[in-house]
Order: structure tokens, then sequence, then C-alpha cells
């Protein structure tokens, strides 16, 4: 076997490059995936764009590599992966999928190209690529905090950010293509078959994925969880800070982890992965006289193993950087590499599939169905992949004796600054006011953060809302945090801008289509429950709210494709008695409907209460409206009106009721 270069001292500029290099990878990762996704939202079915992931295939390019990895290759995957994260964000929804699926293209070319470069340079680059990781989850996590769970580098003129960072890699690149390999091409044999490199490779993407889909975006799982997303900041940043300390910042001597030893620990953190998820992965029941089902209570166990989770979250980075010490070793060939790679990628692309299919199952034929309540062993697998090519390891991970405290200040700073940006950008609610005469109620199906022309447009969004000054907001279609959403959290950006009170609604982990409720008086006793289905899994959220002495009974909801009359019974039979009921929503019902005419039985429609011709004094009748507000009989409704505006594809619905 040949022997390792002996490792030095990280140089800043090698380690900066590692650090850009791999937070655009989870950034154009997410934005790839979010712009297809976002074509089969706004059709309701599979997009032909969905052919766009064979970008993720590139490292078969590699098949018809020589022996020598040329830097031209490199130098060329490399700049054009910085240009496309500098030009994605400045493009609409089917550029941006274009560009950042090139982007994803390029690096799966790039990372290969680096790894067969580090075995013939003079010196490991492996302190500098894990020190490099360690700053892109640093600098991911800060950035989310920063936008309030969505990434302040694509949001307006911070943009700027991303597009000085890429100019910054595209700088460093070339410099660090300039190191002359310390090891004849010719010289190079093999050491090890192609199924242990397929192995490590696979391991050090299953960590890849692990972190794209959860741990570079804590908001996700904060909407696991429903647990703080300032707790569960602040102790990542915690264990990441642990990490830089113990394993940059300092020799290696006392700190070595062999393979077993690493396997061991790595365990454990899967097994918290999955005793994290799977608590809240709902087992819905099958007769529909079962429901209205209320969400279960949980305990306190499953918190006990989210902290156990978040401190230990940084031996992905471990076992990353691990797997890629390995492939080094073996001294792969291009071809080899790209082989190798190409396996990667396909299981990238099936765990993708795989998470999106646990919410969208009732859309996709055949298969679908099957990954209805599995999102906890989508993850599950994830874990599998990460641990069993362990094994496969010979050497010691993190076993360099080369220190760089200074490196170690970075993901501590990170980790620091994140958690003061998750408390400085959290919602503040005033008092409540005092004296108040009138409630204003707007219910609004946002379609994900997109807008009716298929444009990403969050801010679009809230300026409507802005504008309007609601009390309470019913949001529909509002569960951006999955990798189908970009991971971005769509309900904690409006409630922050907003400063109001918010209930999330149904977590993301049973595959619900999401609900929200935004209130300017604090949110009393909120409850979700659900509706039987035979498609689309949908729920409810039932809250308090007392204003001045009157308490008020707020639903919000949005039914499936249909308007499914048992849903809306389930409904019904829980408001029913009730006292100041505002059910609002997306019911995917018209008022010639059975659904309605049920409804209207029982509780007045809002509109008609105000507009008993059903047109208003601007001359606008939506006799085809499936968005409503419903209230009960005797309520005063003093306006009422439908705001038609391109921001989503459905209109907003304001109503000021008074007493």
């Amino acid at each position: 076997m040949n022997r390792m270069p002996a490792p030095g001292h990280p140089r800043l500029p090698e380690v900066l490059l590692y650090a850009i290099l791999f937070l655009f990878f989870f950034q154009l990762i997410a934005d790839f995936v979010e712009a297809i996704y976002a074509f089969g939202l706004l059709g309701a079915s599979i997009p032909p764009e969905i052919l766009a992931v064979l970008f993720l295939f590139s490292p078969l390019a590699l098949l018809f590599m020589p022996r020598k990895f040329p830097d031209w290759l490199l130098l060329l995957s490399g700049e054009l992966f910085f240009l496309s994260r500098a030009a994605e964000t400045l493009l609409d929804t089917r550029g941006r999928m274009l560009v950042s699926g090139a982007g994803v293209s390029a690096v799966l070319i790039l990372l290969p190209g680096l790894l067969w470069r580090w075995g013939r340079l003079p010196r490991s680059a492996s302190l500098p690529a894990l020190g490099g990781l360690a700053l892109s989850v640093g600098a991911a996590i800060l950035l989310r905090a920063l936008g309030s769970g969505s990434d302040l580098s694509t949001l307006g003129d911070f943009q700027a950010l991303g597009w000085a960072l890429a100019l910054i890699g595209g700088l460093l690149l070339p410099i660090e293509l300039k190191r002359k390999s310390g090891v004849s091409s010719a010289a190079v044999k093999p050491s090890a078959g192609f199924g242990r490199l397929a192995g490590l490779s696979l391991g050090l993407m299953a960590a890849l994925t692990l972190l794209y889909f959860a741990f570079t975006s804590l908001n996700v799982i904060s909407r696991w969880t429903g647990a703080s997303y300032l707790l569960v900041v602040g102790l990542a940043a915690l264990a990441l800070g642990f990490f830089a300390v113990q394993f940059l910042g300092r020799s290696f001597t006392r700190l070595r982890l062999s393979p077993g030893s690493l396997f061991s620990w790595s365990s454990l953190f899967v097994l918290a992965l999955v005793l994290t998820i799977l608590p809240h992965q709902i087992a819905f029941p099958s007769a529909p006289s079962d429901y209205p089902f209320y969400e279960p209570a949980v305990g306190w166990r499953p918190y006990l193993s989210l902290v156990l989770l978040l401190l230990l979250f940084p031996l992905l980075l471990l076992d990353l950087g691990l797997y890629a010490q390995e492939v080094v070793a073996l001294q792969p060939s291009p071809r080899a590499l790209g082989g190798a790679f190409c396996l990667a990628a396909l299981f990238l692309l099936v765990m993708i599939f795989a998470h999106v299919f646990t919410t969208v199952y009732a859309y996709i034929p055949l298969v679908g169905p099957f990954f209805r309540d599995k999102f906890w062993q989508v993850h599950l697998v994830l874990g599998l992949a990460l641990l069993l090519p362990l094994p496969l390891a010979r050497r010691e991970a993190a076993s360099a004796p080369g220190a760089a405290p200074a490196l170690a200040a970075g993901p501590v700073l990170l980790g620091l600054g994140a958690f003061l940006a998750a408390w400085l950008t959290a919602a503040r609610p005033a008092p409540p006011p005092l004296g108040a005469a009138s409630l204003r109620v707007l219910t609004y199906n946002v379609q994900q953060g997109y807008s009716e022309f298929g444009l990403k447009n969050f801010d679009g969004q809230l300026e409507l809302i802005v504008a309007q000054t609601p009390d309470l907001v019913g949001l529909q279609e509002s569960d951006t945090n999955r990798i189908a959403g970009g991971n971005s959290d769509l309900v904690r950006y409006f409630a922050d801008r907003l400063d109001m009170h918010s209930y999330y609604g149904p977590k993301t982990v049973p595959g619900t289509f999401g609900i929200a409720l935004l209130s300017r008086y604090p949110i009393q006793n909120p409850h979700t429950f659900y509706m039987y289905s035979e498609g689309e899994q949908t729920a409810a959220i039932w809250a308090q709210i007392n204003v001045e002495g009157n308490t008020f009974n707020v639903l919000v909801t949005h039914l499936g494709n249909g308007g499914p009359i048992v849903q809306q019974q389930a409904i019904l039979g829980e408001v029913a008695g009730l006292e100041n009921v505002i059910l609002m929503g997306d019911f995917n019902f018209r008022p010639d409907t059975d659904q309605y005419r049920i409804t209207t039985d029982l509780l007045d429609d809002a509109w008609l209460l105000r507009w008993p011709s059903g047109l208003d004094d601007r001359g606008v009748d939506p006799d085809q409206r499936i968005d409503y507000i419903f209230v009960s009989p005797g309520t005063q409704v003093l306006d009422a009106r439908y705001l038609l505006c391109p921001a989503s594809d459905h209109p907003a619905e304001l109503v000021e009721i008074g007493w």
C-alpha cells in the first residue's frame, strides 16, 4: 500500500476553499431539488422537469477518463460550480433548476477529482477539508438563523454574500490546483477492489445527505419535533464548537478514534436519529369512524433523544472525513472513482425521491402509497448507509498530528453567531392592544411560498399580509421545512417579521400538507387533529384566543382534493356547540356543493354576512371560491374582502369581526 503523505498545518486559503465548496454544495442541491418539486407543485403531477435529476449522474463522464485526472477538468468543473451558485438566485424557477443542477453536476466531478489529487500531493489535504466542512456547516446554520429558517444569502440584497463567496472560491481554486503532485501517476497502483471503494463512497454520500437533509437547516429538526428552534440551534452550536476545539484545535494524539470506536459512537447517533423521529410518526387509523384523530402526546423521552442527536451530529463530519481519507488511501483511478460516485449519486437520488414521496405519495402512481408514514425509515436507511461502510475503514479518524487552534475558532464563532441570530430575529409580539373593538382575520393559501407564476415569493406574500394588518392569519400549504421546500421555514419567516405568535400545526414527520396559525394575541390550548383521508393526509388546527374578554375558537384547515365531505363533517362535529367560532382555510369545495350546505347549516359564511348578494362594492363576486372564513351565527362582520393578487395562486380572504 502506498504511504500517505505527511500532514502539515493547514493554510487558510485551503480551508476557506473547502468551506465555500461544501457550503455551496448544500445550497445548490437544496435549490435544485426545490425547483424540480416546484414544477410538480404547480401542476399537481409528476413534471417532465423531473428529468433534470440526470444532472446527478455527471460522474459517468469519468468512466471515459485516462489514468490521470487533468487539472483543466478540475478547474473547469470548479469554476462552473462557483459561477452556478452566483447566478442561480437571479433566475426564475426553471432557470434556477437548470443552473443549480449544472452546479451540482459540476461538483460531483470536482469532488472525486480533488480526492484523486489528495493522494498525489506532498502532504495530506484531510485536515483543511475537515476544517472547511466544519466551517461550511456552521456558516449554513448561521445563514439560516439570520434568515429565520431561510438562507440569508439567497434573499434580496444579501445575495451579494453568495456572489462574494463565489468570487473568492473561483480565485482560490486555481491557486490550489497549482500545488504540484508529489507522486507520479504511473507509479500509482490501486490497493483494493472496486467494491471497497464503492462502499466508502456510499458512506461519504450518506454523511453529506444527512447534513443536507437536516443538520445544515436546523429549523427542519425543530419542525420534526415541535422543539424550540433556539434550543435546537444552541445545542448544535455547542456540539460543533466542542468538535472544533477537540478535533481541529489541538493535537489528535489523545483523541484518536479507531474505526470500531467511531462505529460505536455513530451507531448511537443513528439510534438517536431514529428515536427522535419515530415517536412523531403517527400510525393513522384506517376506519373513518376513528376520526377526527388528535395528534398523540409523545412524552419527554423523544426530547432526550433529540438532545443526544444534536450533541452527536458532528460525528457526521468525522465519518465523512474518515471515508474521504480511506478513498484517498486506495489511490483509485479516475474511472474507478467515476463508477463509485455514480453509485453514490444514485443512492442520493433514491433518498431524495424517498424523502419527497413521504409527503406526495398520493400523487405518485404505484409506488407512492408505499412511502406513506415511512419518513423515519428513510432516515434509518440513511443512517445504515452511514454505518455499514465503517468496517471497511482501516485508519483512525482524525489521526493526523497537525492541529490549528486558529482553525477551531471559526466553527465556534459561527455557532455562537447562529445562536445569537436565532435569538435576535425571533418574533417578539407586542402586548395585546387594549380596548380593541374588532378582530381582523386573514386566511391565505401561500402555495409553499410560490406565486401564481411559479416564482418563489416569500416577500411578496409577506407584503400582502402586512398591508392588511391582520390580528389572525391562517396559512395553508406552508410546510416548506422539507427538502421539497428547500428546507426553508416559511411560517417562521412570516412570524418573525410580523412579530406574531405562531402555531405550526402538524409536524412535518407525518407527511401532512402544512397549516399554521399566526396571532397578535397569545395562542391558547393549540391542538392538531387529523381527518380521514384516502389520499393526501389532511389536518386542522384548533386553538383559542382571548380578545377583550371574548374567547374565540379558531380553526384553520386545508381539505383534500375535492373537499371530501367526510373531512368537513369531522371538523363540523368538533365545532358543534362552540361559541365564537372562526373556521378558515382552503376547503377545496365551492358554494354549490353539499359540503358548503352542511357547513352553512351550522355556521355562517362571513362573506355573505357582509355582502348578502355575493357581490361587494368593488364588483368582486367570488362565486367559484374555495377559500372561506366561516363564523358562528350572530357574529358581527364589519368588512370582508377577497384580495386578488398573483403573490400566490389563491386569493387571500380578509374578514373584520366586531362586537
